[in-house]
């Protein structure tokens, strides 16, 4: 009667392995590879974002009509900035391989990067300068886009975030 327990109970423990590897499996099988990451500090306050929904290329250049609507989007996690301090973005190793750019309420970088952490005036995110008349002027919130660029054919993923000027 010993005899036959004991098969019995290796044969529920092989079953509960093979469960277990079957149930490891599909959960693998169900995984996504996570986004990359872009992130904002400014002073001890962090935010982080994934890329913007509609606005990842997935490692591909977007088309030109996903870069639209990607460009006009507003929000995205929000911190606020006081006037004079330094904003720190940072994004993944691959994005920075690839080359990215921070754009506020105008251009803020010459050429891209390929570091993974940049630094900015704040004062600089804020600032808007009129095409027409070349008068500066500031905002009190800005959509802040840290792009990932893919060569001379445009973006590949764009992360939004809001940044408000506290007085």
């Amino acid at each position: 009667m010993t005899a036959a327990l004991i098969s019995w109970g290796k044969g529920r423990r092989a079953a509960a392995a093979i469960g277990a590897v079957s149930l490891g499996l599909i959960t693998l099988s169900a995984c996504e590879k996570p986004t990359s990451l872009a992130t904002v500090t400014v002073g001890s306050t962090t935010v982080q974002a994934e890329a913007t929904p509609g606005c990842d290329g997935d490692g591909k250049v977007l088309s030109k009509k996903a870069v639209t609507a990607c460009i006009t989007k507003k929000g995205g996690k929000t911190i606020t900035v006081h006037p004079g301090e330094k904003v720190r973005v940072g994004v993944d190793p691959e994005v920075a391989k690839s080359g990215w750019i921070v754009i506020g309420a105008g251009p803020v970088m010459r050429e891209p990067s390929k570091q993974t952490y940049r630094s900015f005036d704040a004062d600089t995110l804020f600032m808007q300068q009129n095409p027409q008349t070349g008068q500066t002027s500031y905002s009190k919130d800005v959509t802040l886009q840290v792009a990932e660029l893919g060569g001379g054919d445009g973006p590949k993923t764009l992360w939004h975030f809001t940044l408000k000027q506290k007085d």
